[in-house]
């Protein structure tokens, strides 16, 4: 199973690849659509590749209650315990 730590990493990668956010404006605290302008097509696309990553189907719906890229990182990591 994937750490916490791991699930950060690639998350952060991802935003940086994907989406080219600069890596100063990421943090656990940083919020998805006001600080890193995601919209929701955007969340879409993280699901999926967060998908790929954990080999699981994840929900969308899971995701709506999700604020910051912390939220994000517990989310997965709950997924993965499940």
């Amino acid at each position: 199973m994937l750490s916490r730590e791991d699930v950060q990493g690639k998350l952060y990668s991802y935003l940086q690849d994907m989406f080219e956010i600069p890596g100063e404006k990421i943090s656990l605290r940083a919020r998805l659509y006001e600080d890193l302008d995601l919209d929701s097509i955007d969340a879409v696309d993280l699901v999926v590749k967060l998908q790929e990553l954990t080999g699981r189907k994840l929900k969308v719906d899971e995701f709506k209650s999700v604020r910051t890229v912390g939220d994000v990182i517990d989310r997965v990591h709950a997924v993965l315990a499940e």
